[in-house]
C-alpha cells in the first residue's frame, strides 16, 4: 500500500512528472526545468550516467571475448533482441533481455526495448528528417486515419529549435517533400553515391539521392560547446555510447542540460504502473510507481505529466490507468486507446555490384550511413494500387578480396595484400504503413509481470497494401539500379516481423475530434488535460520519415503550451 505520511507525500510532489528518459522525455524534462519547473524524470531501468557507463566505448576488437559476436546461448535466450543489427557484445548491455520483460505476440512482433537512463536514445540509428504537409495531410488527402489536427507550420519553429539544440547534419536540397532545417554541414556522398545520383535525376528527375541527415556534430557551434559535446570523430561506434557526445542523446545532452537547472530530480528503477485520476479534479493528480529492485509501491504527484515511455509502454501504462470514471484507460472515452497501432515496413532490399570508377575506394566512415531517397511515390497525384510511399536508404562500399587457395609464404602474402573488388551497393525501404483498428496493443486478463503490471498483447501486422508497396520499391529499385549500370541484382524479401523498424507509433494518436482520438493538437488529452503525451503513440500516421526529430519537436512544443496553461490556472 502506498504510504500515506503526510510530510511523504509533500516530499514526493513536483510541478511535473515526465515518464520515461529517452528521446522525447529527455527533451520533456529540459523544457520543463529550463522554464522552472521541479520536474521528476522516472526511469524504468537503471543509471547510465554520459561517459562512465559507456563500458565498451573505446574497447578494441580483440577485447571482446568473442570478437563482438553474441555467443549461440546469448542468441537462443534472445530470439527478438538478436535480430536488432546492434545486438552485439559492445552494446547488449542497453538493450532489453527477451526473458525479463515478456510480452504477448497475438501476431508475431519484434519490440526492440531499451530500459535505462537514455533509453533507445544510446541505440537509435540518428536518421533526422522533418516531416512535410505531404505527411500531415496525407490521412485527409487519402482517406485513411483521421486528420492531424496540426499542419507542417505548427511544427516548424520547433524543428528549428530542436535542430539547433541537438545538432543536425545535413544539406539543402530544396524538397517540399522534405524540408530543410537548421543544420550543421552535411556528409557528402561518395563517388558511387554521387554517380547514382546523377544518373537516377537524369533519368526521373522526380527522384532524388541526397545525403542522409543526421543527428551528429559535424562543425560543432557554440551551444554543443557549452553541453560538453564536440565534433563527431566518425566512429561508427555509436551504439556503445559515445564519449565525444558527438550524436545526440539524452544522455549527453537534454538530461545534463536539465540537471544543471537545478530542478530535477532523476529516479531510475521506477516502474511506472499507473497514472493516478482524481475524478472530483477531473484531472491527473499524480503516478503510481513499482521500485524495480524492492518492489515497494510508491505514490509521486504534479500538476502535469508529460508520457514519455516509448510508443508500446505508453501506450501499456495508459491502459493500465483504470479508474471509475476511466474503466478502459486513462483518457479513452473514444475507445481508440491502444488501436490503430502502425509502425514502418523495413522488410525489403536489394543489393548489387558496380564495375565502373575502379580507380576510387573510400577513406574514414560516414556517420551518416550514406545517401537518402526521399519518396516519390503518390506524392502529388495518386498514381499506384497502393496507398501512400516509401523512402529508402542507398549506400555504396568498396570491397576487397583475397586468393585463399596458396599455403604458407603464399597464402600469408594473400591475405596480406588483398585485392580492391568490384563497389558494392543496397537499398533499404522505410515503407509508410497505414493504421488500423485492427491493429491493436491490449493488456492481459491474468498474466502479469514481476511488478504486478499486465503482461501486453501485440497484434499487429502486414496488409495487402504494405505487400503492394514493397513488390513496387523491389521494381522500382531494380530499375533504378539496372539504368545505372550495376550488375548482379539480387533482391532480398526477407520476412522480418513488424517492430524490428523500431519505429512503432500510435495507440493514443491526435486528433480534432475527441471522439476519434486520445490527443489534441497540442499533445494534450482531450478527457485529462493535464497528460501529455509527446513519445511515438502520439502518432496519428506514419509518414516515411524516421519520427525521432518529430518528438523531439512535438515536446518542446508541448512543454511550453502546458506551461502558459500552468500560468493562466488552465491546468
Amino acid at each position: 500500500m502506498a504510504n500515506l505520511n503526510i510530510d511523504s507525500v509533500k516530499d514526493r510532489t513536483y510541478d511535473a512528472i515526465v515518464i520515461g528518459s529517452g528521446i522525447s522525455g529527455g527533451w520533456s524534462a529540459k523544457e520543463l526545468c529550463e522554464k522552472g519547473l521541479k520536474t521528476l524524470v522516472l526511469e524504468r531501468g537503471r543509471d547510465v550516467k554520459h561517459i562512465k557507463d559507456y563500458p565498451t566505448t573505446n574497447m578494441n576488437p580483440w577485447e571482446f571475448e568473442h570478437r563482438n559476436e553474441m555467443t549461440f546461448a546469448d542468441k537462443q535466450e534472445n530470439p527478438i533482441a538478436s535480430r536488432c543489427y546492434a545486438f552485439h557484445e559492445d552494446a547488449a548491455h542497453f538493450f532489453v533481455k527477451d526473458k525479463e520483460h515478456p510480452y504477448v505476440q497475438d501476431k508475431p512482433f519484434d519490440w526492440i526495448r531499451g530500459y535505462q537512463v537514455g533509453g533507445k536514445s544510446l541505440l537509435w540509428a540518428r536518421q533526422t528528417q522533418r516531416w512535410s504537409d505531404f505527411d500531415f495531410e496525407g490521412p485527409q488527402r487519402d482517406g485513411f486515419a483521421v486528420d492531424w489536427p496540426i499542419r507542417y507550420q505548427d511544427l516548424k519553429s520547433w524543428y528549428d529549435y530542436v535542430e539547433r539544440f541537438a545538432g543536425i547534419a545535413g544539406d539543402k536540397d530544396g524538397l517540399p517533400e522534405l524540408p530543410d532545417g537548421e543544420f550543421l554541414p552535411g556528409y557528402p556522398l561518395n563517388v558511387v553515391e554521387k554517380y547514382f545520383k546523377q544518373s537516377i535525376e537524369k533519368k526521373y528527375p522526380e527522384r532524388k539521392v541526397i545525403s542522409a541527415r543526421c543527428a551528429h556534430i559535424s562543425k560543432p557551434q557554440p551551444i554543443h560547446i557549452e553541453q560538453g559535446r564536440t565534433q563527431c570523430q566518425n566512429r561508427t561506434l555509436c551504439q556503445r555510447g559515445c564519449p565525444f557526445g558527438g550524436y545526440f542523446s539524452s544522455n549527453a545532452s537534454t538530461l545534463p542540460w536539465a540537471a544543471k537547472t537545478g530542478n530535477m530530480t532523476l529516479r531510475p528503477d521506477a516502474v511506472v504502473h499507473s497514472i493516478l485520476y482524481d475524478k472530483d479534479k477531473g484531472k491527473a493528480i499524480g503516478v503510481r510507481v513499482i521500485d524495480r529492485n524492492t518492489k515497494e509501491e510508491i505514490d509521486f504527484y504534479a500538476k502535469v505529466i508529460f508520457v514519455n515511455a516509448a510508443a508500446i509502454n505508453t501506450n501499456l501504462i495508459l491502459l493500465n490507468s483504470k479508474s471509475e470514471r476511466f474503466p478502459n484507460g486513462l483518457g479513452n472515452d473514444s475507445g481508440t486507446l491502444g488501436k490503430y497501432v502502425a509502425f514502418h515496413n523495413y522488410s525489403a532490399r536489394i543489393y548489387a555490384e558496380y564495375e565502373g570508377l575502379s580507380d576510387f575506394t573510400t577513406a574514414g566512415r560516414n556517420p551518416a550511413g550514406g545517401g537518402y531517397i526521399p519518396r516519390f511515390r503518390n506524392l502529388h497525384k495518386q498514381e499506384t494500387d497502393y496507398l501512400r510511399g516509401y523512402a529508402a536508404g542507398f549506400g555504396a562500399w568498396r570491397s576487397k578480396n583475397s586468393d585463399r587457395s596458396g599455403w604458407g609464404e603464399e597464402l600469408k602474402n594473400s591475405l596480406l595484400n588483398p585485392e580492391w573488388g568490384n563497389w558494392g551497393v543496397g537499398s533499404h525501404m522505410m515503407g509508410e504503413t497505414i493504421p488500423k483498428e485492427a491493429s491493436y496493443v491490449a493488456l492481459d486478463k491474468s498474466q502479469q509481470d514481476d511488478w504486478g503490471i499486465p503482461l501486453l498483447h501485440i497484434s499487429v501486422d502486414y496488409d495487402d497494401n504494405d505487400a503492394k508497396m514493397k513488390k513496387d520499391y523491389l521494381d522500382t529499385m531494380e530499375e533504378m539500379f539496372t539504368e545505372a549500370g550495376f550488375t548482379n541484382i539480387r533482391r532480398d524479401e526477407n520476412s522480418q516481423a513488424p517492430g524490428l523498424d523500431i519505429h512503432e507509433m500510435g495507440g493514443a494518436r491526435m486528433g480534432h475530434d475527441p471522439k476519434t482520438s486520445v490527443l489534441n493538437k497540442w499533445n494534450q488529452m482531450h478527457d485529462v488535460p493535464n497528460v501529455f503525451v509527446t513519445d511515438g503513440a502520439a502518432m496519428t500516421s506514419t509518414s516515411t520519415q524516421n519520427p525521432s526529430l518529430t518528438y523531439m519537436a512535438f515536446s518542446a512544443r508541448s512543454v511550453d503550451y502546458a506551461v502558459n496553461e500552468l500560468k493562466k490556472g488552465n491546468l
